[in-house]
């Protein structure tokens, strides 16, 4: 059975949540501030398989508190925030946030996302286990570690995935549609410039080796190693 980690000072949010993944089947689990969930996962790294994260919160805030997750877990993090805004967006995944999602929010589609980030969490774990290596630019697929000029850049789950997915398909063209079904999934559910921002960061966290990231006019992207 899955295990979900609903982090939320708001019990009423905690509570609906915590009824719609019961019904799904889910196992849950509760925090109501973001020290509390970050002392939960140094606790027990592997114990969710995903967890849902209020940004707005006391003690610890949702993006303060996903830095401090990911240092000891990579489970997946669905942000829930009342911010929609872009750059919210953009600073959600920054952190390591798998999906966004805005309140008020759907309790119907929340689930639908944390079971397609589950079905992508699976998919992803049978990745190919080796390392390849493109000029200064090292990829360790068992270890999931990227390494540029020798230095270890900090990835999200998210990046990696997509860079994982643009490698093994190097000096391909890939759609945009290609790229979000293989990375994101067949059940989708964000907006499409999700793919853009991702595409973004990752570009940023690879330096001098953002170049071989080549964008497709009108089509979608490409990893260059020529």
């Amino acid at each position: 059975m899955d295990k979900i980690l609903v982090v939320d000072d708001e019990e009423k949010i905690r509570a609906l949540i915590r009824k719609y993944a019961e019904f799904e089947g889910y196992a849950v689990e509760e925090a109501c501030d973001g020290m509390e969930a970050v002392l939960l996962c140094r606790k027990a790294p592997t114990a969710y398989d995903i967890i849902i994260l209020d940004i707005m919160m006391p003690e610890l805030d949702g993006f303060s508190a996903a830095k401090e997750i990911r240092k000891v877990s990579d489970t997946p993090i669905l942000f829930l925030s009342a911010r929609g805004e872009e750059y919210d967006k953009i600073h959600g995944f920054e952190n390591g946030a798998d999906d966004y999602v805005v309140k008020p929010f759907s309790p119907k589609e929340l689930m639908m996302r944390v079971g397609a980030i589950l079905k992508r969490t699976r998919a992803q774990s049978t990745v190919q286990k080796d390392v390849q290596s493109f000029g200064g630019l090292t990829i360790d697929f068992s270890a999931r570690i990227v390494m540029v000029d020798g230095q270890r850049v900090d990835l999200s789950p998210k990046e990696y995935d997509l860079l994982s997915y643009l490698v093994e398909n190097r000096n391909i063209a890939l759609t945009r549609e290609q790229l979000i079904t293989n990375v994101w999934g067949y059940d989708f559910y964000g907006d499409d410039r999700t793919l853009d921002t991702h595409i973004k960061l990752l570009r940023k966290s690879l330096g001098p080796y953002s170049k071989m990231i080549v964008t497709l006019r009108g089509v979608g992207y490409r990893f260059e190693t020529a």
